[in-house]
């Protein structure tokens, strides 16, 4: 049996305006809506609100703006797909399988039922990119000292739970100073914004960066060791080295020293990360340019 799939539908306030005269059960739906401004918990009331009215066996929730692919349930060869949106803002795409074809009349009945979910979306996108904001540095578009003292200690914790490695990366931009004495603060900002980048290009998806303050960057590796650690402090190092700065008719060179630490049993916040900013440190006294390996 071939796929149904319904046309892509804009979710509008006109839609909404509709939604609002159906009965009492959108009202229920609206209201559980209500408790929750995280996407994943969002999505899952709204498909267990409107089981009983429109079987599905599966959801997929996308948001392209916060990374976010949610999936639930079994999947089977029949969905319909719908975009949201609301006064011309993305809120993510939903799609729903079962095992049976989704009529006209189920189609209109799953639009009438999606208005109560736009609104939720809304504030939950308004608040996550709040967050988003308050978690980012402005100048490198990597995550702040802010993010990383959250993110640390989260990570700790998943990794002690799950008996998993865990290791961190301190970078420092060498000669920093000297850029902005000679060149200037503004190309200092390239040189932040384009190391930043170099340091993306070679991470995972699941890898951490953040600007931890000044030209000193952190790299937060879940589920990694210390040889994994080294290896891709050693590629940063080497991907830095590598690329050449042009500014104003002025090609300069950048290089960076690297000290990587990972989790060890007893170890506490501060112990963990201390071990990284020294041994970065060290590679630094050491003659730059550097990886080292805390001890």
């Amino acid at each position: 049996m071939a796929k149904k799939t319904a046309n892509l539908a804009v979710i509008s306030n006109n839609s909404f305006e509709a939604a609002k005269a159906v009965n009492l059960q959108h009202y229920d739906i609206s209201s559980a809506l209500q408790t929750s401004l995280q996407f994943n918990e969002l999505v899952a009331i709204f498909s267990k609100k409107i089981e009983h009215l429109l079987p599905h066996s599966a959801y997929v929730y996308s948001n392209p703006e916060f990374g976010l692919e949610i999936k639930h349930g079994v999947f089977t060869q029949h969905y319909c797909n719908y975009a949201l949106k609301v006064e011309n803002q993305q809120l993510g795409e939903l799609k729903l399988t079962r095992h049976y074809r989704f009529s006209e009349g189920d189609l209109k009945l799953l639009e009438s039922l999606l208005c109560c979910l736009i609104y939720p979306l809304k504030n939950a996108t308004l608040y996550h990119q709040a967050l988003k904001m308050a978690y980012t540095d402005p100048l490198t578009q990597t995550n702040n000292r802010a993010s990383f003292d959250d993110s640390v200690k989260r990570e700790m914790s998943l990794a002690t739970r799950g008996d998993k490695p865990l290791s961190v990366i301190f970078l420092d931009i060498d000669h920093f100073k000297s850029i902005n004495d000679h060149y200037g603060h503004a190309c200092g900002d390239v040189a932040l914004a384009s190391v930043a980048k170099w340091i993306k290009e070679n991470l995972r998806s699941s890898d951490l960066v953040f600007r931890f303050g000044g030209e000193e960057f952190v790299i937060l590796l879940s589920d990694t060791d210390r040889d994994g650690a080294k290896l891709l402090a050693e590629r940063i190092r080497a991907s830095i080295e590598q690329h050449t700065l042009a500014y104003d008719m002025n090609v300069i060179k950048i290089t960076a020293s690297l000290g990587v630490s990972s989790l060890q049993v007893g170890d506490n916040l501060d112990s963990f990360v201390n071990r990284a900013d020294e041994a970065m440190y060290q590679a630094k006294r050491n003659g730059r340019n550097l990886v080292l390996l805390a001890g």
